[in-house]
């Protein structure tokens, strides 16, 4: 296994404010890895310093084994969550610009074809749709043919259809043996996208591994669902706890049957109840005690 990324013991220190502390990880060549975390965890810190945008105060990024520098600078692409366009220029004319910068060159018509933006090759960067604009962002991420590649929230504000489109070409990118190194605000899109994960909270590491194998070594049960409003004024003889969005309360138990008999005589309506496996947002919430959004 060739560790694509490897970053040791990372600190940043502001003025009064530890924001990294002593975080490490690597990452393999070929995964696609993910860094989650609430807002203010320090992970938007970390990530900058391994792109290089800002110096730690200690430690080391090393890629492919080397500390990383110009050979890292040249090799990776950055999708950046807010990035300004030249205006009156077409999705062709901001590759050509963006590829003349580089040593390397990923060939545009290929480019335009991967990132289905080939109908919109001659179209004016303004007037590009949501969707359209973070597909032309991701060209410009892969206008020299990046080894490593950093995608910032690349989904933020899409819609479900257009999110979707966004991780079919992700997934395209990594069967091409492309590492990806991901931030996202979207759970759902962290168990599809992601090979790996690490979770920050107050600028530490607090869980590292797959998705599935976190899971797996958190929790042994399911995870009964229903509405607050279908509880009586107080739910009674079984441990429970209410989620801050939706109004719903959750029951984690390896009993189905012993937690329905409790729950019956106490719900109103258990038409709407659910019962389902734990994913990650249930991770994060127990880790972090947040959800994660933006």
């Amino acid at each position: 296994m060739t560790i694509a990324l490897q970053a040791c013991h990372l600190r940043k220190q502001y003025p009064g404010v530890l924001a990294v502390d002593d975080v490490s990880f690597e990452v393999a060549e070929g995964l696609c890895f993910g860094l989650l975390g609430p807002n203010g965890a320090g992970k938007t810190t970390t990530v900058e310093i391994i792109e290089g945008v800002m110096p730690p105060s200690a430690g080391e990024v090393y890629y492919f084994g080397e500390l990383a520098g110009s050979r890292f600078r040249e090799e990776t692409g950055i999708q950046f969550q807010n990035t300004a366009l030249q205006d009156h220029l077409s999705v062709r004319e901001t590759l050509q610009m963006f590829q003349s910068l580089y040593d390397r060159k990923a060939d545009i018509d290929r480019l335009l074809c991967e990132c289905s933006l080939v109908d919109l090759a001659e179209r004016d960067n303004r007037k590009l749709s949501g969707g359209q604009r973070q597909r032309l962002l991701l060209a410009v991420a892969l206008i020299n043919r990046p080894r490593l590649v950093f995608l910032d929230e690349p989904t933020t504000g899409l819609d479900p259809q257009a999110r979707r489109n966004f991780w079919d070409l992700v997934r395209r990118i990594q069967r091409d043996g492309t590492t990806i190194i991901l931030t996202t605000h979207y759970m759902d899109e962290a168990e599809v996208l992601c090979d790996q994960i690490a979770i920050m909270d107050a600028g530490l590491i607090i869980a590292n591994g797959s998705p599935d194998a976190l899971l797996r070594e958190r929790y042994r049960n399911v995870i009964i669902e229903l509405p607050a409003e279908d509880v009586g004024e107080q739910l009674t003889g079984i441990e429970h706890r209410k989620r801050d969005t939706g109004n719903i309360i959750e029951i984690l138990t390896d009993d189905v049957y012993a937690s329905l008999q409790a729950l019956a005589p106490q719900v109103t309506n258990l038409n709407r109840m659910k019962i389902r496996q734990p994913n990650l947002d249930d991770l994060f919430l127990d880790l972090t005690g947040h959800t994660l959004r933006s």
